[in-house]
């Protein structure tokens, strides 16, 4: 099958795409979660319960013996719903023990799950960097893509973590996440960022530090709605014709690794959902980490990769170029 992200990579990288560093583990303790939005790439959901789609403690104690050896300064946790797996808080207060700091990729909401009244309240002990799914700082849009009485949900998410310091002290990064709701890319982050401050401190007293776009990848439950739709391959073309060489640089994978909930090593979180496993050269498995073959190892790319790098390209970051 014809890679067209190679395709349009080769007029600018002739040697492919390489990592350049690996400086963050981006681990997924898997798909069980309290939402099922339309646009997940992950396929997430409260059906997701069996042990083979969310993390074991002994997989997850391979992760911090990484953590120990290697000292990687960043582990950004998601899922799902990351902490819904019964080992995400060991895990986190381990790492921050060891110095690392963590990243929790929430979506808000889980923060009024009936067992996790003190969630909100752990994240900060460990100043834990929150970066919060919010799809759009009104209800209609949010909820038609999350499901109902999530906006609501997660205005209270949000105002439970300013009262905590969230959004407020440098110490308690509060970041929020816009993803697209329809086939389409997004618009200029540092606009979208002020229109977002504004709206939700008018709105709701809510403040946050910046705002991330990331282009919905045409990937699992995403490119299944476009298919069903008919309009798959016109959002490849548009991906197509938005693509930009100068966000190859900034692209996620040359600086992290994923690891999946089986403990399986892929060069992003998109790649680990197509089943892509990291290049044959670097280790396959946490068990058998290796920091520097991981660190020069070749990437793995498909089509998808040209939603990372259209216009200001598409990061776990948010936009990597101008």
């Amino acid at each position: 099958m014809t890679n067209r992200f190679q395709q349009a990579l080769n007029g600018s990288l002739d040697a492919g795409l390489a990592a350049a560093s690996l400086d963050t583990l981006q681990v997924n303790l898997g798909k069980l979660c309290n939402q099922a939005c339309r646009h997940c790439h992950v396929d997430a959901g409260p059906h997701q319960t069996g042990v083979e789609v969310n993390m074991d403690a002994a997989t997850v104690d391979e992760v911090l013996r990484i953590l120990r050896v290697e000292r990687v300064a960043t582990l950004d946790l998601t899922g799902g719903a990351p902490e819904l797996n019964p080992n995400f808080r060991r895990l986190v207060t381990e790492a921050r023990r060891l110095g690392t700091h963590v990243m929790d990729r929430c979506n808000l909401s889980v923060l009024s799950e009936t067992d996790q009244e003190d969630l909100a309240g752990f994240l900060a002990e460990h100043q834990v960097e929150v970066v919060a799914s919010l799809p759009y700082y009104k209800q209609g849009r949010t909820d038609r893509q999350r499901g109902g009485g999530v906006f609501d949900k997660s205005v209270i998410g949000l105002q439970t973590l300013n009262a905590l310091g969230y959004g407020r002290s440098e110490e308690l990064q509060l970041h929020l996440v816009f993803n697209p709701v329809g086939a389409y890319l997004p618009g200029n982050q540092a606009s979208l960022e002020a229109e977002y401050k504004r709206e939700l401190f008018e709105s709701h007293q809510i403040e946050f530090h910046n705002l991330y776009c990331i282009t919905n990848m045409p990937i699992a439950r995403f490119r299944d709605w476009l298919d069903q739709a008919g309009i798959l391959e016109d959002y490849m073309q548009t991906l197509i014709e938005a693509f930009n060489p100068t966000a190859v640089d900034g692209v996620m994978c040359r600086n992290l690794i994923s690891i999946a909930p089986d403990g399986t090593i892929h060069d992003c979180d998109f790649n680990q959902m197509l089943g892509l496993p990291a290049n044959s050269g670097a280790p396959s498995h946490v068990r058998d980490y290796d920091h520097a073959a991981l660190s020069r190892r070749q990437i793995t790319t498909g089509d998808h990769c040209l939603g990372c790098t259209a216009r200001a390209g598409s990061s776990c970051g948010g936009a990597v170029a101008d």
